[in-house]
């Protein structure tokens, strides 16, 4: 499955990136922004991307990968706690480091919410972003959600205490 956009797709994950998605998810300047505490196994991974092969409504989740037209693995874009009866569902994204600033996280979230709406039946997404996430804070607002609330102190790290941001999107 390929989801066009425009300077990028949205592909299934497949057993080929199961490195690229050990070094995100063992990026440990990045784990607070997951909420992981622990490193992942490849084995781990490997299930994960078997698991993505099953229907969306039966696990509630959905990664995709961010594709470049060009075949470079960009990113990926994360669909979570899946909500059909609400039509709704969190959303989560990475870029890597050498592909930040060129555009492919906006038009990999707009291709998402297009697939979400059309594909999904969704009504909206939404998502937390720390507030000294200012990329993801940029990007979101740049996207057209809006901040509809915010949590006090709830990230606490050894830098400090910080807000999360809630925003959503109605599509």
């Amino acid at each position: 499955m390929n989801i066009e956009g425009h300077i990028c797709f949205l592909r299934a994950l497949e057993p080929r990136d199961l490195d690229v998605m050990y070094g995100w998810e063992n990026n440990t300047s990045i784990w607070r922004v997951s909420g992981t505490v622990a490193p992942f196994s490849r084995h781990q991974l490997s299930r994960l991307i078997e698991e993505q092969q099953f229907d969306i409504y039966a696990t509630r989740q959905l990664r995709l990968v961010i594709e470049s037209h060009v075949g470079e693995v960009v990113g990926a874009v994360d669909i979570f706690d899946f909500d059909p009866q609400h039509r709704r569902a969190g959303v989560g994204i990475i870029v890597s480091d050498e592909f930040r600033g060129q555009g492919y996280a906006l038009d990999a979230l707009n291709t998402l919410e297009q697939y979400a709406r059309e594909s999904l039946n969704l009504r909206q997404l939404w998502c937390s972003v720390t507030e000294d996430n200012l990329a993801s804070l940029k990007l979101f607002l740049r996207a057209g959600y809006e901040e509809c609330g915010r949590r006090k102190s709830w990230i606490i790290t050894h830098e400090g205490e910080f807000d999360e941001i809630l925003f959503q999107k109605l599509l």
